[in-house]
């Protein structure tokens, strides 16, 4: 009877309580070899970290008012560009041929509502939420069901792997890019195409109004004879100086006599140019970042890691929802194998 004590005593071990801790997602209990402020669940998957403290939420309105305050201006610089363009232009327009100004109608009303329709759906839908799941209890939650999941102390509440926390918009965005504050929004998987869509509608109005502002300006622009270069003799130096100062004094001079609808027509045309240059440097990294298969945010947490995306041309149309069936009749883009570094 001793004996059977004796040994029973070799099978006693000491659990320390500081190396047992609870997983979020399924609330079992794991005991773990050593200390360890951030683990893995065995069972469901979820990555707990207990080092994340719930932080504050400050400047959450402020933030709200700024972004909203970003869409006010800019659509206020929008019915700038549409209705100050039809002002300014359609008078010479249709002063020139009926036809040319019904088809430049045509076209400005397609643009003018496509941009806003596009600008209003990235801004104003919800940029998409996590998918909702079920955690928090062993029975509910079975084998691997929050494969890599995280706690959002923000939300309180699972954030999957594909998911961040924005605080401008205070809510976590599944695939979130960026938060835009033109927009007043986050750029996530409900409204990512609309704003590529918005984009690339900004930059072909922007091209439009500078193409026609020009064109009607040459119009408006009042005649100015220049004197001095008819008597130029040579092309040295000093001629082409003297040819330089004579075109920029008569441009101006004869600037100071347009009328307020020329005016108007050259800001909309230098305007519309460096808005152009901006939209189309933003629509280049957004398709650069759709190229590789990642977004801006997914971009910058991979910088200085060894993980290389798959670079391929069927991430376009992936991204936007074209079947991989059209990529057979562009033989010059099914190559993946050409793509990879």
């Amino acid at each position: 009877m001793e004996v059977h004590n004796h040994l029973q005593e070799h099978f006693v071990t000491t659990v320390v309580e500081d190396n047992e801790k609870a997983c979020w997602g399924c609330g079992l209990r794991l005991l773990l070899p050593s200390y360890s402020p951030v683990f893995k669940c065995g069972w469901c998957g979820a990555i707990t970290n207990e080092n994340e403290q719930k932080p504050e939420n400050k400047g959450l309105w402020w933030r709200r008012v700024r972004d909203r305050s970003f869409v006010c201006v800019l659509f206020g610089f929008m019915l700038f560009v549409i209705c100050g363009g039809v002002w300014a232009v359609y008078p010479v327009v249709f002063s020139i041929s009926f036809v040319n100004a019904v088809s430049q109608s045509l076209i400005t009303a397609i643009l003018s509502i496509t941009t806003v329709t596009m600008f209003g759906l990235a801004a104003f839908r919800c940029a998409g939420t996590p998918p909702i799941v079920q955690w928090g209890s062993y029975p509910n939650v079975g084998k691997g069901y929050l494969e890599n999941y995280t706690f959002c102390h923000y939300c309180c509440k699972p954030k999957s792997p594909r998911s961040h926390h924005c605080r401008s918009c205070g809510m976590c965005i599944l695939d979130m890019d960026h938060h835009c504050p033109f927009i007043g929004n986050c750029v996530g998987a409900a409204n990512h195409r609309h704003f590529i869509a918005f984009l690339i509608s900004a930059i072909i109005s922007t091209i439009y109004v500078s193409i026609v502002s020009a064109y009607t300006v040459i119009h408006l622009w009042p005649p100015s004879e220049s004197r001095s270069l008819g008597n130029l003799r040579g092309m040295d130096s000093h001629v082409v100086w003297r040819i330089l100062k004579e075109v920029i004094f008569t441009f101006l001079s004869s600037a100071l006599l347009l009328s307020t609808r020329g005016l108007v027509l050259v800001y909309l045309f230098f305007s519309s140019i460096s808005v152009e240059i901006g939209l189309t440097v933003l629509l280049w990294q957004q398709l650069s970042y759709i190229y590789q298969g990642k977004t801006y945010i997914s971009h910058l947490s991979s910088q200085g890691s060894d993980e290389i995306g798959e670079k391929d041309c069927k991430n376009i149309f992936r991204f936007f929802g074209c079947p991989y069936s059209i990529s057979r009749y562009l033989p010059v883009w099914n190559s993946p194998k050409r793509h990879n570094k």
